[in-house]
Formats: C-alpha cells, structure tokens, sequence
C-alpha cells in the first residue's frame, strides 16, 4: 500500500492562482495601512484557497509486475554453418535459465527463421513485432543469439531495454566466395558479352593463396575450369551458343576448412538473340503476289534482305543490246558459292531452271541446308513444268515432289491435325473464316510434316528438316488473296512469318522443345511437340535427387506441368530426347552472400542503451541488474534494468479539508478579525 497528497481544485489552477495573488496583494495592503485583523483575514484567505486546491490523501493498493525479457534466437540458414546451430541452441537454453533464476522476471522466446523469399534474416522485424505485443514499461532487457547476419538491421526501433547480442561462430572461421557483379540479360549469338566475377576470401582466410579454380558450364554441360586470381575483379568473355534461354553456371570447388559451398557457385540465365538475319529472295516469274515475301521481311527491322528479280531470262531476245540495260548482273557465283553460308535463309518463289543457277550451284545450296542453312520453296505452275526446281539437285533435300498436275480450283486452306500441334499453323487467328484460294500445285510428300492441306485434303504447306537444316514447300501461289482480303482474306501475314522464322531456328517456334519459367521456387514446365503423348518428366535437382512428373496435355501439342523447387540451385529437366536447365532462386542466397560472424549490423541498436556484444566462444556471460542510463554491459557480465513496474488493485482519497473544517475555520478568523478591529 502506498499513500500520497493528491490536489483536485474546483476551479481552474490559473482562475486560484489569480485568487491567490488578489488575496495575498490585500493582505499586503491591510497590513501597511495598520489594520489590526490583517492577518486574520490573510488566514482566513488561506484556508478558502486551500479549500478550492481539493486537497486529498490518497491510498493505493499495488501488486507488482515481473519484469519480462526477450530472447531472440535467430535459426536462420547461416545459423546452421557449421557447429553454429548447436553452440547457438546450447547457449540460449544456458541464458533462458540464468533469466528464469531470477526473481520476478517472465521470458520471451522468440524464434527467428529464414525470411520470406530471399529476404534474410529479419530479427528488428521480428524484435519490433514481438514488443507491439509487450508493455514496454516492463521489458528489463533483450538478449540476441545470432551470427550478426541481420538483413533489416536498419529499421528504426525505439527500444525500452539494452539490446545485448550473444555472437556465434569463431574468430578462426573464413569461407570463399563467388559473386557476380555484372551480367547482362540478353546477349547476340555468336558474339562475345562480357561478365564481371569476383572472387572473396572473407574471415580469417589461410594466407599464400592467389589464384582458385573456377568451373564454368553452359545449359548443364560438362564444365570447363580455369584458374582466376582471388580478390580482384574478373572480366569473363562468353559467347552464347543459342537462341532463347542460356543457363550458365559458375562454380568453385569446396575448398578445406571453408565454412559452406553455398555460396561457391552461381547461375546466370541469359537470352541469345540474334542481331540480324539475313535472308535471299530470288523472285522467278512475276505473279500478282511477287511482292508478299520481299514487304514482309522488310516489315521486320532485324531482317537484312538481299532480293533478285529474274527479269531478263537468257531465252528472252528483245533485240536490246546488253549496254543500254540498266538492268544488274545476278551475282551468282558470289552468291551461291562464296557467301551462301552468311545467309539463314534462302527464298524461291516462283522460280524455275532457267540457265541462270548451274546444277553446281543448286548442288551447293543442298549442302548448305544438310549444314544448317534453310530453304523455302514458294510454288507456282512452274514447280510442276519440266523445268521444276524439283528435277535439279535441290530436288534430294525437298519434303515433295510434283505430280505435274496444276489444280484450278477454289478452295479453302484448312491446317491439319499434325498443323494443330506445330508451332508455325497451330493457333492462327479467326480459323473457319478465312478467304479461299484458287490455285494448288499437287504434290506428293515424301517426308516432313504435312501441317496445311487444300483442295481433297492434298498436302499445301509441308515442313520438314534436313540432316542439321530446314526446308519447307508451300503448294500454291496465292497466299496473297489473303493479304488482298479477298472473300474476307486471312492471317497471311502471320502465317508467313512464322514460317519464315521457324526457318530460321527460332526457340520460340520449335515443334519439339521443353522450356520452364520460374517464379520465386516454382516452375512453370511447357512441353511442345508433335506427338500426342510424352512420356513422364525427370527433374534433377542441385543435390542430385531426381522427381518424376506427369504432363498434362493443355492445349494440341501442348503439355504443361509445375514443380516446387525444395532448394536454390540448378535443376536439369529431361523428356524423351529434350533437355532443358533452369535455376530457382538468386544467384548468390542472401543468407550466404556473408557468412562470417560479425555483429557490425546491430552495433547501432547495441550501442544505443549501452548494450554489448559478445562472442559465445568467449563463454558465456553473467547478467547483473543496472540502473537506467548506465553501461549495461563490461567484462564477462550484462545487464538488465530493472522496471518495477506494478498493477493498482484499488484506490481510495480521503479530503484533507472537509467542508465543515473549512466552513468552521474561515468563519472563526474572519470573526475574530472583525472582533479586533472592532475593539481599536
């Protein structure tokens, strides 16, 4: 119980005080003017203005409060390298003892595990969550049991108690460390981009070692290693060797004594893009639609087009001499025998033998396709005549051979159920309500994929590959109706240019192809192909373990499925004959970026109430209890503030002067004074 003087005036202290003065500048004046009852008044005075103050004697019942502390125990992914998990764990059950042995004193144990995503680790998060929950007038102190490695270390708290952190590790501890600095996220084909690398010793690192292994793999290859230096900026030359996605990893062999591998190797995935591709039209006759390849590849500004127009065929004698032509010579050894390998795609619309390519030169174009190249095939009435491309050499790499018959007729194109599954026909736009066309050359396929049909299901676009090329036969030369909306047209546009860039090798057209995206630890896997079925997915993980998934088919040609990745790293994904890598995660985790002790983040939040930080390995320290404003922390000791804090069961005021008193005392000196002045 505990008693105290408490006032409660009845009116407002500024409205006594100015009452006060008044009655005091009286009294003053009563006593120089010589008035005998001056100071009967003055006493009287006192006691109304007294009376108006509300003066109490209160009592309070108290119970009082235990003091609380809060333990923080930070079990984040840093905390389990090497025997930190334990030293940690043993340590803080060694402290919660020597805090619950104290008298009036609760515990809060507060454990902290890895941040969401790749945040880290986020003790003042947790720290600030955990007082919102406390009355900070009773938290006598907080204890730390960390490594240091906090991730949120400058987020503003005011704390009510020192703040001590309890350090794991050793001082002997040193891990090596691989960063990236520097690396685009796209990058030409063929063309060197450079990355920036680093190599760290961090902590107490073993002296005399200048140089480290670095292991280097494109797309999960066997890797290549080189030796780099240690502690310098490493500018690395890579050339990427395909389109679309590039996964390369960086690794270093786990050295001895270094305290983790995690942070040893790192995954970059960039997109290869090529700068320019360059394509050769070479027009034969004119026709209405002799102008649809040469303005679509001019339509796409990565496209370089070089197109010849056969207008002048050596049959052709108009009398005219060869001077007055203001006509240019067909380069055609240039061409077709020293530069053909610069192209990516080689076009022939409407062209047939003329004299002008040497079966020597048609010869070379075949090989160009068997080493890659691509050729496409545009055909007219032409293609079906005894002068057709297909009775030249180019004919032993064509997916089909004319019948000879050309077929005047409308009809309407319709894609197959082969073309509902391929990259190039599969998914065109306002399918059923395109316009017709009224030509079709019959063809007879001997290879490929048949992914458009015409007239009576005949083959009209055929797709095939060759050795390490491509080639592909369109049956007619009236796409341009489309283009000229005739009968409502159709999407010619589209259709060309993913036939063209299909040619051409890029990813994002392949029939057959496994690709995954990945969003935080999940991926998102898409199988395309042209079978109906697929077998089940394999994905390997970075440890080794292997997980089989089934694909559900979403759409023709189309299966997709999704995986959680338990850990960061590189995954390899395999089906059938497809092979994809991705990696989940950041290239460097951030609980691995540093991984030696220190406890430089928190010394801000320490240093502010004159806490402490000390190394477990030092043994583990005494706790005493300091006043507020103190150094809470020395030589093997720290300290907690007492807070004292209490609960009030009851209240009870008794007033000083009870009305009576005031009434009786006021009306007696205001009498006596009367009495003696009365008497002079």
């Amino acid at each position: 119980m505990t008693s105290t003087i408490v006032f409660d005036p009845m009116i407002p202290w500024p409205l006594l005080v100015m009452v006060a003065v008044i009655a005091a500048i009286s009294a003053l004046v009563a006593a120089a003017r010589g008035l005998r009852g001056a100071g009967l008044r003055g006493l009287a005075a006192v006691v109304v203005l007294a009376a108006l103050s509300g003066p109490s004697f209160q009592q309070e019942d108290r119970a009082a409060l235990s003091d609380i502390v809060l333990l923080l125990e930070d079990e984040s992914a840093s905390q389990r390298l090497a025997d930190r998990e334990a030293q940690s764990t043993t340590a803080a059950d060694r402290i919660a003892a020597q805090i619950l042995a104290r008298p009036n004193t609760d515990l809060r144990r507060i454990a902290i595990p890895d941040g969401q995503g790749d945040a880290g680790t986020e003790m003042m998060t947790a720290l600030s969550e955990a007082l919102a929950e406390e009355p900070r007038a009773r938290v006598a102190g907080i204890v730390a049991v960390t490594d240091g490695r906090v991730h949120d270390a400058q987020l503003p708290i005011e704390l009510p108690a020192p703040l001590h952190v309890l350090l794991s590790g050793k001082e002997t501890d040193w891990d090596r460390r691989l960063s990236v600095l520097g690396a685009p996220a796209f990058a030409i084909i063929g063309e060197p981009v450079v990355l920036t690398l680093r190599i760290d010793d961090l902590g107490n690192a073993p002296a005399g070692e200048a140089f480290a292994d670095l292991d280097i793999s494109i797309d999960g290859e066997d890797p290549q290693r080189f030796q780099v230096p240690i502690g310098e900026d490493l500018e690395l030359p890579v050339t990427l060797p395909h389109g679309g996605r590039n996964v390369l990893r960086f690794s270093l062999p786990e050295a001895e004594g270094e305290l983790t591998d995690r942070n040893n190797a790192a995954v970059i995935q960039m997109n290869g893009v090529r700068d320019r591709l360059r394509v050769l039209l070479v027009s034969g006759q004119p026709h209405a639609g002799g102008r649809i390849w040469r303005n679509l590849l001019k339509s796409d500004s990565s496209v370089d087009l070089v197109h010849f127009t056969i207008l002048r065929p050596p049959e052709k004698q108009d009398g005219v001499p060869v001077s007055e032509l203001s006509l240019i010579a067909f380069p055609t050894r240039e061409l077709f025998m020293e530069k053909i390998d610069d192209f990516d795609l080689i076009i022939f619309d409407r062209y047939k033998r003329r004299g002008i390519l040497p079966s020597l030169y048609l010869d070379n174009i075949a090989n160009y396709v068997r080493k890659g190249g691509a050729v496409l095939v545009s055909a007219g009435p032409d293609f079906a005549s005894a002068d057709s491309l297909y009775r030249s050499p180019l004919g032993s790499i064509l997916p089909a051979n004319p019948t000879a018959r050309v077929l005047d007729e409308p009809y309407l194109p319709v894609v197959s159920d082969l073309g509902d599954r391929h990259p190039v026909t599969s998914g065109l736009p306002n399918e059923g309500e395109w316009g017709r066309w009224l030509r079709q050359i019959e063809l007879n396929p001997t290879s490929g994929n048949v992914v458009m049909t015409g007239i009576d299901d005949r083959p009209l676009l055929v797709l095939d590959r060759v050795e390490e090329g491509r080639v592909a036969m369109l049956g007619s030369d009236h796409a341009w109706l489309w283009n000229r909306g005739y009968e409502g047209g159709g999407p010619q546009l589209e259709l060309l240019r993913r036939l063209a860039h299909w040619m051409m090798g890029e990813p994002e057209l392949e029939e057959e192809a496994l690709t995954a995206t990945a969003d935080g630890q999940t991926m998102r896997i898409e199988r395309r192909s042209l079978s109906e079925e697929v077998p089940p997915l394999t994905i390997t993980g970075p440890d080794g373990e292997t997980t089989e998934l089934t694909l559900e088919p979403t759409a023709p040609g189309r299966f997709t499925a999704t995986f959680t990745g338990p850990e960061i790293g590189l995954y390899r994904l395999e089906n059938g004959d497809q092979l994809s890598v991705i990696g989940l995660g950041p290239a460097a985790p951030r609980e691995f970026v540093e991984t030696i002790a220190d406890g430089a983040a928190l010394e801000p939040a320490v240093s502010a109430l004159r806490g402490g930080i000390t190394r477990l390995e030092d043994g583990l320290p005494r706790i005493r209890n300091v006043r507020a404003g103190r150094p809470a922390a020395g030589r093997g000791w720290i300290g907690f503030t007492p807070r004292n804090a209490y609960e009030t069961k009851d209240v009870r005021q008794t007033p000083i002067l009870p009305a009576w008193l005031v009434l009786l005392l006021s009306a007696g000196l205001i009498t006596a004074a009367w009495l003696r002045e009365g008497r002079r």
